[in-house]
């Protein structure tokens, strides 16, 4: 397996949002618990430049991971907008969403979601198979990639938690998506383990040109990160 050195990776992009391939613009959320009404989200501003490795940090309970759900279209803002190599991800119904995901966006999440009647290779396949775009080669490579060609034909409890994990991030670049949104992508790791599959998807990141988007409590991470964004109490602080 190929991984990078645990340095600060070339920055690809400028600092700008001139080159921006994600913007959300004034972005709130709210919940509702009980009678009470939470803001989870402060009218937040961000944006993710093509191929730019972006960490966001905070503490529990600031709304990072509400953020990403919101960024990734996996939920939809109360108010502002989110946009996707110019396209405005808010106002689409979920059959577009599902087709903008499945071409444009990879998912990296702290417990795996590994389908667990699948094989390594058929959940490595399965983005590809739900567009109907089967690419056998493009399998096998990831597959040799992350270094579980032992265990192609394993199924998810089979398999170690880095294991998984591995098998997880070569689905989510198994498309060559525009970005990829990593939730706590090594929580559930050991040391050894985490550092590797962070590598890994850095690795296989800069090979495939996606932008990177991670959230995570790892100073270890944002030392990597080409930006880091901080979050207190749902607004971007830094």
């Amino acid at each position: 397996m190929t991984l990078l050195n645990t340095t600060k990776a070339a920055k690809p992009t400028s600092d700008t949002k001139s080159d921006a391939l994600l913007t959300a613009s004034k972005l709130t959320k709210t919940v509702q618990v009980g009678e009470q009404t939470l803001s989870i989200i402060k009218d937040v501003d961000i944006y993710v430049n093509a191929g730019e490795f972006v960490v966001i940090m905070g503490k529990s309970g600031s709304g990072k991971s509400t953020l990403l759900g919101l960024l990734a279209a996996l939920d939809y803002p109360d108010s502002g907008s989110v946009e996707l190599a110019g396209q405005t991800l808010s106002s689409l119904d979920e059959d577009a969403l599902a087709v903008i995901r499945q071409r444009d966006m990879g998912f990296v999440f702290q417990s795996f979601h590994l389908l667990p009647t699948l094989t390594v290779a058929e959940n490595i396949a399965f983005p590809l198979d739900i567009a109907r775009r089967p690419n056998k080669e493009r399998v096998t490579e990831l597959i040799d990639a992350v270094d579980l060609g032992h265990r192609r034909d394993s199924l998810p409890n089979q398999l170690s938690g880095g294991e998984q994990q591995r098998t997880a991030v070569a689905r989510a670049l198994v498309s060559h998506p525009k970005i990829v949104f990593a939730d706590e992508p090594t929580g559930n790791l050991d040391e050894q383990n985490a550092n590797q599959v962070m590598q890994l998807l850095l690795d296989l990141r800069q090979q495939v040109g996606s932008a990177l988007v991670v959230v995570t409590h790892d100073p270890a991470l944002a030392e990597m990160a080409d930006r880091v964004i901080t979050m207190h109490d749902g607004r971007v602080v830094s």
